[in-house]
């Protein structure tokens, strides 16, 4: 496993992780927006740590607006964290191919906790 970071969805996301950067004296990268200026995705780097950022599109309330964030070093892995964090959970996003180049999923496991899988070929 290479990281294990959260990933918290919010409205707002541009003004709400420059909040936190000057709260937490860190820096922001790899900001993806929308045409219509909503972040797709964005990193706060503080430390040797990564917070991940996205504008929650309507789609999460408050309590469901935090993801663990696995980057996985192989499809093996990804695959077998896949299998055995969606039994008894729920999938939202099914492990699959994505447009940046990466094996992706989004699911709830059995205990409420959310998360997101990434393996960047």
């Amino acid at each position: 496993m290479r990281s294990a970071n959260p990933y918290i969805f919010v409205e707002n996301c541009l003004e709400i992780i420059e909040y936190y950067r000057n709260i937490l004296d860190g820096d922001i990268r790899n900001v993806q927006q929308t045409e219509d200026g909503k972040c797709l995705h964005a990193e706060l780097v503080v430390g040797d740590s990564i917070i991940h950022f996205s504008d929650d599109f309507g789609k999460t309330k408050q309590g469901d607006n935090v993801r663990v964030s696995l980057e996985c070093e192989s499809e093996e892995e990804i695959t077998r964290i896949y299998n055995d964090l969606s039994v008894s959970g729920m999938v939202t996003v099914e492990l699959q191919e994505t447009f940046w180049s990466a094996l992706h999923a989004n699911l709830v496991d059995q205990f409420g906790v959310g998360w997101l899988l990434n393996y960047q070929k």
